[in-house]
């Protein structure tokens, strides 16, 4: 066991085995981010619309930040909590509490006061990095999170280091004077053992409460770093666009993965606007543009991308959500690059596809497991692995695995087995080209009438229609079906809606089944994200939960 108190429940002689392979660094993710700030100091680590800041630059705040975290107490294994914008300092938090042996636990902005008590609670945080607020708002206001964590410290036993990002705020340390602190001398920096835990990652999954998956030096660098590099092996010639936040799960490959492990540069920008987004692609010269399909979908849609300079982009990379043939098409045509389907989680799973593959491929996979990062395995209720061909739930396990779930051994006894493997509640199967292709998930139905409806297989027919950006389906409650299906859709701008009857009469011609048409259709302006990035249905289910239950009802807003 390490300082941290975590474990590794992946079997130390696979670990042991992907080393010797060369799959893993067996360096920090400090160790290899100097390494190239030595190397090239004055490259741009990350670009934003206000400019740039170089390797020497982060490398330096990064040593001024060990330094103040140290003189607060911080040490090797301790967890240093942080939510933040996308920006420079994340990265630089990121370094910072790697090279003192201690885990960074980065929160996506958005959650509010029961999911931060939650995660901050099960991480045992020792300090908290936070944006604040110049207001006086409600304490459990989301956007407020320094009051949010002040109203929560009594039951927050282990918080000692709170640290504001902005407006000064009483008890709380200065981030900006923390960052003018005297750097702390490479010398003086602990050494840190590749396996140890280093990034805690979300994971909302399907649990009331969100998980925490803590990662290692190695596991990051030679998991995540090593996806990367099969996107792009011009290892420092990548420059990824990251349109999710960096706190998610998906944003986790910024630092660690672009940063430390490539070499490359990472471009930002403050929020996620399709306008300012499209703008970037032309002033911040990414080769790859990183974001979940809503995203691509709204940018894809939006026709000031055709007016501007595309030339540097080598791919998009669309991962978070499982996104549909017809806005892969929709978005080769409008980026005019090659486009990655990534299939990923921080519970330890990834396969995605590569540009040398026809596109046809891509349209129906997510590529060919990547034993090296992650393999695949699909199992039957039993356990067993089936035949090549036949659907079942996928597993998986690699260099990219997580160690364990923290303080949740109840979540480490349902998703984890004694080999390493994860369930991951998906469902899917291997084709005759050794292709992963997803056909749902196991929780992801809606049952009506006791028939079961693949919210999947709607929505990707719904988006078959040239007037639709995105789709969702929503389960209804109903007295007499247990569930009625609404089908939520954002269009281009300026098309006219179409009614229900209309839009299930595409489904038909699409071979949509009678019995898995919409009862309810709901036009939205654009479709709630959840912090990371993916479509909240939560939020969604909220709304609709109240429509009537008569078929046929539409409703819009």
């Amino acid at each position: 066991m390490n300082a941290s108190g975590l474990i590794d429940l992946v079997p130390s002689t696979l670990r042991r085995e992907w080393s010797r392979l060369g799959w893993y660094p067996d360096r920090s993710v400090y160790d290899l981010f100097a390494q190239h700030a030595r190397r090239h100091p004055d490259k741009a680590a990350v670009v934003a619309p206000t400019g740039s800041v170089s390797y020497a630059l982060l490398l330096d705040a990064a040593h001024r930040l060990a330094a103040s975290l140290r003189a607060r107490g911080i040490v090797e294994g301790d967890v240093v909590a942080y939510q933040l914008g996308n920006s420079w300092r994340s990265c630089a938090i990121d370094l910072a509490v790697a090279a003192l042996g201690a885990v960074v636990a980065p929160l996506p902005p958005g959650r509010g006061r029961l999911d931060l008590e939650s995660l901050l609670r099960r991480c045992q945080a020792r300090g908290v990095i936070l944006a604040s607020s110049q207001g006086d708002g409600d304490p459990c206001d989301p956007c407020d999170p320094c009051q949010v964590v002040e109203s929560l410290r009594p039951t927050l036993l282990s918080l000692r280091v709170l640290v504001a990002d902005g407006a000064p705020r009483p008890g709380w340390h200065s981030l900006d004077a923390m960052l003018d602190a005297a750097p702390i001398a490479a010398t003086a920096l602990p050494a840190i053992d590749p396996d140890a835990p280093v990034r805690l990652l979300v994971s909302s999954g399907t649990e009331s409460e969100p998980k925490l998956v803590a990662y290692s030096h190695n596991a990051l660098l030679g998991g995540r770093g090593r996806f990367l590099q099969r996107l792009h092996p011009d290892r420092e010639g990548f420059r990824g666009l990251y349109l999710v936040p960096l706190g998610s799960s998906f944003g986790s490959t910024a630092t660690f993965g672009v940063l430390s492990w490539l070499g490359g540069s990472i471009a930002l920008l403050p929020r996620f606007e399709p306008a300012l987004a499209i703008e970037a692609i032309e002033t911040l010269r990414p080769t790859h543009v990183l974001g979940v399909p809503t995203m691509l979908q709204r940018m894809a849609a939006d026709p000031r991308l055709a007016g501007v300079d595309k030339s540097s982009l080598k791919a998009v990379v669309s991962g978070g959500s499982v996104i549909d043939e017809a806005s892969i098409h929709r978005c080769v045509q409008a980026f005019g690059c090659g486009f990655i389907s990534l299939y990923g989680s921080a519970d330890g799973v990834n396969c995605h596809n590569t540009l040398d593959e026809p596109l046809d491929l891509v349209l129906r996979s997510v590529g060919r497991p990547n034993d090296s990062v992650c393999a695949i395995r699909i199992i039957d209720e039993a356990g067993r692995e089936v035949p090549a061909g036949d659907i079942g739930e996928i597993t998986a396990r690699g260099p990219l695995s997580p160690m364990q779930y923290v303080n949740a051994p109840e979540l480490d006894r349902r998703y984890r087995d004694s080999e390493g493997w994860v369930l991951t509640g998906d469902l899917g199967r291997i084709d005759a080209d050794g292709c992963l292709v997803l056909t749902g998930r196991k929780k992801d139905i809606i049952i009506r009438g006791g028939a079961n409806i693949s919210t999947v297989q709607v929505e990707t027919l719904a988006t078959t229609h040239p007037d639709v950006v995105s789709a969702a389906c929503i389960p209804v409650p109903d007295a007499d079906l247990g569930q009625r299906l609404c089908l939520c859709l954002t269009l281009r701008e300026g098309v006219e809606r179409p009614s229900l009857a209309e839009f299930n009469a595409h489904l038909r011609e699409q071979g949509l089944e009678i019995n898995k048409l919409p009862e309810y259709l709901r036009y939205c302006r654009q479709l709630p994200l959840s912090p990371a990035g993916k479509v909240d249905k939560k939020a969604l289910a909220a709304d609709v939960a109240a429509l009537g239950s008569g078929p046929g009802f539409r409703m819009s807003v």
